[in-house]
Parts: C-alpha cells; structure tokens; sequence
C-alpha cells in the first residue's frame, strides 16, 4: 500500500523504479523548501544516485507511489542532469537532520527552553499532492547513560528550522557520518563536494585523521587546498602525515611556500622527510608522481612473506602488482637496486623460494627527471601498471603507478562528467 505519510530517513537508500518496474537509481536525500517566515517547509523533490554515481533531481510530483523498499515514478524518463541546489533549498538529510533546534510543546516539559536535535522529519502528502514536513523527531537528554530519547512533535512546535538558524556553525553530523560508514574515500569525497561549503567543513571537522586523509587525496587539487585551509593548522599538519607522501607532497606544492614550510614543520620528521625529497622534483616527472613507500624487499625475503606483503589492503591494486627487490637498507633511498618480480611471478613460485632468485632483471627502470610523456610511454611499451624509479647510483627512491599518471594527465576538472546545468523545474 502506498504511503502518505514518511520519514525521510527511511526513504534513504530505496530503489527508485520507472512505471515499467525498471531501476533508475537510490534515493540519497529530499529537497526541501525551508523559510523565514514559518510556513509549512514544502518537500521539492529527491536527489536520487544513478548506478554512475551522478546525482540528479526527481522532481516529487513524479512520485507515483512510496512503498515499504521502494519508490515509483509516474516517469521512465527524468532529467540526467548533474543536482545542484538552489537557494532556498535544504538537504533534509546532509543540513537539517542533526541541526540544533527548540522544542514548545506543552506534553513535553522537560525540552522547553533547552537546545535538541533533529533526528528525522516526517513529510505528508496534502490532498493537492504535494508533499510538506508535518513533524520533526528530535532527540532529547541523555539519561543515566542511556542514548537520548527520541520524542516526536509538530512541526509548528519547534522553532530554529530557517536557513539563518540552520546556518549557524557547530551543528552536529552525526547522520552524515553514520551514512559514509563502509563507502570508498572517493565516493565520500564525491559526496562532500556536493555538500554546501559549511556542511562539508562540518563534516571534515568530524572525521578522524586516517579517513579524513583518504577523502582528501580523492578531491581535486583546489578543492584540497580550501579543505585544508578551514582547519587549525595543528590538524591539517596531522592530516597531511596520514596522507600517501606523493598526495602530500601534490597538496604542498599547491600551497605558498611559507604556507607548506610551516606545515612540513609541524609534521613528524619521519612523515616529512619523504615528502620533502619529493618535493624536490618536478610535479610532471617520475620523481615528483613516484610514491617512495612501495613494496621493497631483500633477495633473501621467502615468496610467502613477499605474498603476504602484496596483501596489504592499505596498497593500491598498482602498487600491489609489483615488489622490488634491493641491496639492504630497504627505506627509500636503498641500498642497490637489483630488479623487481611481479606478482603473478610470486603466485608461479613455490612459498619457501627466495624472491633473490626469480628477479627480472630485463626491466629498464625510470630515471627521477623523466617527464610525464615518456613515463606515459614507458607503461604503454612494457604493458605495466607499476614501475621503479632509480637515480644514477642505482638506489631505488620510489614507484610510479597508473593511477598517478592517470591523475595527471587527465583534465584538471576530470571528475566533473559534464558542465552542471541548471535544473529544470517540475
């Protein structure tokens, strides 16, 4: 049976199905109107994903019908246009949900005067079709160390939902948070780069060190150098340690170089020195997109323990396609250079050989000063998705992967699929 009556926090990750029962998307938020003058906040419509991962809008007079883990269109056919809010608009889910509001409500004593939280909105078709928020569930005191209670009230009862009020900094992201729990860095980057300016500097605020990192590297470069800048500066030195060397080092020399020197300052020395040496070469050359952290191993090292070293889960499918193989001391600079084995070597090989005996030799490595275009050459001649980078004494300082050539020659704008269009109306 249809539904006339929701909340839009169940509604997020339901199918979104064409009248034919064909799939479209995933509903990832609802558009809402919020104004100043306290009427009836209007529900707009859905920003729905699409298996690309663009986000679109659904405008919600083409909802046909919301059923238990689904919804339906009246539509096959929507606009493919990239979402993009306008003002006015509110993402229920991304803004509102987790924002600090103020309950009056005679049946609920206990909340009067003192600041609650959104937890969901609850949205009711009229009889007209369209869709308002009828009611707020906001989340109380904490008693006695149990969660906080959920009490449920009329949207006229609550007061602090205008754009103004929603606005203001330190709401909370708890929501958000939870919902980017098991997705790829580079979808959770996606995702706050659609965020407003001051939810996505919430949001950054609120995640630890580690993922904050991997979100970053997934960002373009401006983008990166902004997110950076609106944080105390102890934290985004912190930020940077956990980030790979080379994405760093690509972030560093974006910035003025007072601004990077006092960032490479704070850092651990240990965590800084690579990114120095890294900084030393050009952006468009093997020394400046090498990693100086790949897979580096002794001729004595058992095909097993190398194996299990490819199994790394922190080591990109590059990276991980490939070890090589050195004169001890195995941190970069190494001790001399003696070839590298790739992995469907290693898997050919009985565990307990040594890695020092099934080394290919043949493979001519990169210089530091190569430019980008002959690096680009060289994988397509040698059909690699990884390769080591040498200097003249034979000490292998790094490696470069795919990806990081990719990164670098493809358009600066290169996440952006198409130009964003204004959208259509409903």
């Amino acid at each position: 049976m249809a539904a006339t009556r929701v909340y839009v926090a169940r509604l997020a990750g339901l199918a979104v199905l064409g009248p034919d029962g064909e799939s479209i998307g995933r509903i990832r938020d609802v558009v809402v109107a919020v104004r100043s003058d306290r009427q009836q906040p209007r529900v707009h419509g859905l920003v729905v994903e699409l298996p690309t991962r663009r986000r679109i809008f659904v405008p919600i007079l083409r909802i046909t019908a919301i059923e238990p883990g689904v919804v339906t269109l009246n539509t096959g056919t929507v606009s493919l246009r990239r979402f993009t809010q306008r003002p006015g608009e509110m993402l229920a889910l991304a803004q509102i949900v987790d924002s600090v509001v103020r309950v009056d409500d005679p049946d609920l004593p206990d909340l009067a005067g003192v600041d609650v939280h959104v937890a969901d909105l609850g949205i009711e078709q009229t009889r007209s079709r369209d869709w308002l928020v009828s009611r707020v569930a906001v989340r109380g005191h904490r008693r006695l160390g149990r969660r906080r209670a959920v009490h449920v009230v009329d949207w006229s009862r609550v007061s602090g939902l205008t754009p103004y009020e929603i606005g203001r900094p330190g709401q909370d992201v708890t929501q958000l948070l939870e919902g980017f729990e098991g997705m790829r860095a580079a979808d959770v980057a996606q995702q706050l780069r659609e965020l407003p300016e001051k939810r996505r500097i919430e949001v950054a605020v609120a995640l630890d060190d580690e993922r904050l990192a991997d979100v970053v590297q997934e960002l373009p470069d401006d983008e990166q150098v902004d997110l950076l800048g609106h944080l105390e500066v102890r934290r985004a030195a912190d930020v940077l340690e956990a980030m790979d060397p080379d994405d760093a080092a690509d972030l560093l020399g974006e910035l003025p170089e007072g601004e990077a020197e006092s960032l490479l300052a704070l850092m651990d020395p240990q965590e800084s020195e690579p990114v120095r040496r890294l900084l030393k070469h050009s952006p468009y050359s093997a020394g400046g997109l090498m990693t100086p952290k790949p897979v580096i191993l002794t001729p004595s090292t058992t095909v097993a323990e190398a194996l299990a070293r490819v199994r790394n889960p922190d080591l990109t499918p590059a990276l991980a396609s490939m070890v090589f193989v050195v004169r001890p001391p195995t941190a970069t600079p190494t001790g001399r250079y003696l070839g590298s084995v790739h992995i469907q070597q290693l898997l050919r090989e009985p565990p307990a050989h040594l890695v020092g005996g099934i080394i290919d030799t043949d493979l001519s490595p990169l210089r530091p000063e190569l430019p980008l275009a002959a690096v680009t050459r060289y994988f397509a001649t040698y059909n690699l998705v990884c390769g080591p980078v040498v200097d003249a004494e034979n000490h292998l300082l790094g490696a470069v992967s795919v990806d990081d050539v990719l990164d670098h020659l493809l358009p600066e704008d290169w996440r952006d699929q198409e130009e964003t269009d204004e959208r259509g109306g409903a």
